[in-house]
C-alpha cells in the first residue's frame, strides 16, 4: 500500500511539473495582454484569447519531447513495479 501511495504521489507531481510551463506562459501572456488592453482601452475578446492559444501551442510543440519522455519514464516505472504491487 505504501508503494501505491508513492506511485500516486509521483504521478501527481509529474502532472503538476508537466502542466506548469504552459499554464505559466498563458498566465504571463494574459497579463501582458490585459495590461495592454487596459492602457489602450481596447476591449476585443480575440485579442486576449488568440495570443494565449498560440503561445501554449508553441510551448507544447517545443516541450513536447521532454513531456513525452517524462510520461514514458513514469509509465516504465509503473510497469517495473507492477509485479511488486500485485503481491
Amino acid at each position: 500500500m505504501n508503494q501505491l501511495t508513492s506511485i500516486v504521489q509521483q504521478g501527481l507531481t509529474l502532472v503538476i511539473m508537466v502542466s506548469l510551463p504552459p499554464v505559466l506562459m498563458a498566465l504571463m501572456v494574459g497579463l501582458i495582454i490585459a495590461v495592454f488592453q487596459a492602457t489602450t482601452q481596447i476591449q476585443e475578446q480575440t485579442l486576449s484569447f488568440a495570443p494565449k492559444l498560440i503561445t501554449v501551442f508553441l510551448l507544447l510543440a517545443l516541450m513536447g519531447p521532454w513531456m513525452g519522455s517524462q510520461f514514458a519514464r513514469f509509465t516504465t516505472l509503473i510497469f517495473e513495479q507492477f509485479p511488486v504491487l500485485i503481491r
